[in-house]
């Protein structure tokens, strides 16, 4: 079974962490977010992966081709106007030959509701991963109807709240039939200009096709700076011993849990930790002190600052 990866999206509300990569590109503890997103599929067997990205993103063709450890197979689809997932999964569609999981570059899901997701799609037409959220988010997504057996009779794509069919939502990942694909070429662009994958599933729906709602209640998404900060941070803080490079400046200590990728720069009488994260690429100035916080590709921190609970960006 092949998943579609959708990668193309910029990530404006990450600002200016995407000002130089996209937001698949995002680092989390050294690897980029959308390799973490991928690990969770491989470890469920999905290794054939069509990615769709966009024009300007060389960054994650190099990367899923010479750099990433998975064992994958990558096929890459170009998406040059972003107008919305449906539109990113018809690109796809050349390239899939059967039934189909779709995942956002964005959402980290665990790897054991991956592997219910699939099992119940292997049971029915297809499957949508589901969460139930505060009523007044619902606007936000694409709540369900469901039966009691979690069969799911409507989606509705970002409605009112007062039209909200539940509070319980789709979340960005799905296992599909073929047959969407196909739905999906005839779907006009909704009230919102873009083209909606939620109406191709409501088109299988009321066709007669049997799509089950597998429920999650854990979900780590990544939108704004602070996202990333907490995403980082959870998986360090995982991590036993973090990672510190084997030489350390004269004066400079370090508080366990760090992260210092290899290639960053580090002051003297420097105070480093917890909780940081420092991506190659980055500079400190002598007798900086960071704490609780991460610092990025091309940032040039200068003598004597103090950071804490920040994302610090290159120019």
């Amino acid at each position: 079974m092949k998943a579609v990866i959708l990668a193309a999206g910029r990530g404006t509300r990450l600002a200016p962490v995407t000002d130089d990569r996209s937001k698949a590109m995002v680092p989390v503890l050294g690897r980029p977010l959308v390799d973490r997103v991928v690990e969770t599929l491989a470890v469920n067997g999905l290794r054939d992966l069509v990615m769709v990205i966009g024009p300007d993103d060389e960054e994650i063709r190099q990367f899923f081709t010479a750099v990433s450890s998975l064992d994958l197979s990558v096929e890459f689809v170009v998406q040059e106007e972003r107008l919305g997932m449906a539109h990113a999964l018809s690109l796809a569609a050349p390239l899939i030959d059967g039934p189909f999981v779709v995942s956002a570059c964005d959402s980290l899901k665990p790897v054991e509701h991956i592997a219910a997701l699939l099992h119940a799609g292997s049971q029915a037409d297809g499957a949508l991963s589901l969460m139930e959220v505060a009523p007044e988010k619902t606007c936000l997504a694409a709540p369900v109807e469901m039966d009691e057996d979690c069969v799911i009779s409507r989606i509705v794509e970002k409605p009112a709240p007062e039209d909200a069919p539940s509070n319980t939502v789709s979340l960005p990942l799905y296992l599909l039939p073929m047959r969407a694909l196909e739905l999906l070429a005839v779907q006009g662009r909704s009230a919102r200009g873009e083209y909606e994958l939620q109406d191709a599933i409501q088109a299988l729906v009321d066709e007669g096709s049997r799509i089950i709602g597998v429920k999650t209640d854990q979900r780590l998404q990544v939108s704004t700076p602070e996202d990333l900060l907490d995403l980082n941070l959870r998986f360090l803080n995982q991590s036993p011993g973090g990672r510190v490079p084997e030489s350390i400046p004269d004066g400079t200590m370090i508080q366990d849990p760090v992260w210092i990728d290899d290639g960053v720069i580090l002051g003297s009488n420097c105070r480093i930790g917890p909780d940081v994260v420092l991506e190659r690429g980055c500079v400190l100035g002598d007798c900086v002190r960071v704490t609780g916080s991460m610092v990025l590709r091309h940032a040039l921190v200068p003598d004597g600052l103090e950071i804490d609970g920040q994302v610090v960006a290159g120019e």
